[in-house]
């Protein structure tokens, strides 16, 4: 069956064993168990098997690869935390691929090999800026990110913004967001315990929770929050069309432009504080503060709502993991980290990178100009660095998922996002230890034509 069809996801996710004979077959070796004898491989536990998910239907309009071997990549909205089945099969068999996006022109190189993705992410030859000013083939109707953001910048100019962001996330400043969030998870558990049950936890925690944190992270008024989860979810639907996204975007952006006329002087103590002080002190220009400022609040409040539903619904439909974690409360930072590297948090894939010359990788040369795109999802399923990739096992304790990204463009919120997804999941088991869906998990409906893949409405009982 050609590359670019759609095939359910049972045989998509065929890996460990499977998959390494795949592999094999395209010149590599199949994965080794670590603490293992030679020829072993890794043991599967009833509580750790992955349920087989429901079959990904194959969309109407089918589209072979073309004489030149490019892929037509229309991403299905896929339920659940069902892996896409293409980027499953070029990850074993075309790991250096041409695919053709649903917008913007041309075609683009998908990189999906854990060791590839690295090494374009970190290789200086690999650039952000060169995409601005050109349509290349994407995902969205629309290109989200701001001129001069840090997204779209290349070092020094985006090293000299990164020690700006970094004076938010210190270890003093994130204890003092550890006391907020605990305080902001309790008032919305006592939200969620006089209401009853049943409720959409979505609704009542999984949306107000992040965009808390990330409003007191960015110096956003409280009353300001409700206006920027809509912006936020305009900015990141690929259903909305181009015209309501980018408005929405410039008026986020008119929000934070304004941000320094409401800054006293002297050091500040969030990130709104030191991208006022750092345009003040002519460190960033007001255009560089403001795409920052858009890029962690789109990030800080969409991306770990989502995030942290699917965590909830991995948990509520893998009763084993769950039962394990109230047993043994000291392993849920591992289990947020294999969490973070199991569940496929996106749809497709996120910015492009042009190559500046031309490079080899993975055995194919890329010629310069051409646009470059690595999954994160397939590098944190790859079975030549992790054991039976498609199973959720807690016990991984080597686990160098790339969930954040990796090199220079490594998200720099990281750390918060852990630390709200660990106390996320200890205090809501810990207050509703009955917690369970409400409603049969066939009938869950999830995010469409979004970036960021979740459940639009989790219903709960406890």
């Amino acid at each position: 069956m050609a590359l670019g069809h759609w095939t359910p996801a049972q045989e998509a996710v065929l890996v460990g064993a499977a998959a390494g004979g795949s592999r094999a077959a395209a010149g590599r070796t199949a994965p080794v168990v670590p603490g293992a004898r030679p020829g072993a491989t890794a043991p599967v536990r009833t509580a750790d098997t992955v349920r087989a998910p429901a079959p990904v239907p194959a969309p109407a309009a089918y589209r072979a690869p073309d004489a030149r071997g490019v892929h037509f990549w229309t991403p299905p909205d896929l339920p659940g935390l069902t892996f896409d089945p293409l980027l499953a099969r070029l990850l074993h068999e075309e790991p250096v691929a041409r695919v053709k996006l649903p917008h913007g022109e041309g075609h683009a190189w998908l990189v999906t090999r854990y060791d590839d993705v690295r090494f374009v992410s970190i290789d200086p030859r690999f650039g952000r800026r060169a995409v601005m000013g050109r349509d290349v083939t994407r995902l969205a109707p629309h290109f989200i990110p701001m001129d001069g953001a840090v997204g779209v910048c290349d070092p020094p100019d985006h090293t000299r913004m990164r020690r700006v962001v970094a004076r938010a996330f210190t270890s003093r400043a994130l204890g003092r967001l550890r006391e907020y969030a605990q305080a902001v998870m309790d008032g919305l558990l006592d939200r969620m315990a006089e209401h009853g049950g049943p409720l959409d936890l979505v609704a009542y925690l999984n949306r107000p929770f992040p965009l808390a944190m990330v409003g007191a992270l960015m110096g956003v008024p409280e009353e300001d929050r409700p206006q920027m989860a809509r912006w936020t979810d305009t900015i990141l639907s690929a259903a909305q069309g181009r015209e309501a996204s980018e408005r929405a975007k410039a008026e986020m952006a008119g929000y934070f432009r304004r941000l320094p006329e409401r800054r006293t002087t002297g050091p500040g103590d969030d990130l709104g504080d030191a991208l006022a002080d750092a345009v003040g002190e002519g460190v960033l220009s007001l255009d560089e503060a403001v795409g920052l400022a858009v890029l962690v609040q789109i990030g800080g409040a969409h991306a770990v709502r989502n995030n942290s539903a699917n965590m909830v619904y991995a948990l509520l439909t893998h009763p084993a993991h769950l039962a394990r974690l109230r047993a043994e409360p000291e392993l849920v930072p591992q289990a947020v980290e294999e969490l973070l590297r199991y569940i496929p948090h996106r749809n497709a894939v996120g910015l492009a990178r042009i190559a500046l010359e031309d490079v080899e990788v993975g055995g194919v040369p890329i010629r310069a100009g051409e646009p470059v795109y690595v999954s994160y999802l397939t590098a944190n399923r790859d079975p030549d660095v992790f054991a039976d990739p498609g199973r959720l096992d807690f016990d991984r304790v080597h686990n160098p998922h790339v969930s954040f990204g990796y090199g220079p463009h490594f998200c720099p919120a990281s750390a918060l996002a852990r630390m709200e997804s660990e106390i996320l999941l200890r205090s809501l088991w810990d207050r509703f230890p009955g917690l369970r869906l409400a409603v049969p998990e066939d009938e869950l409906a999830w995010e469409r034509g979004a970036l960021i893949r979740g459940p639009e409405k989790l219903p709960v009982t406890w």
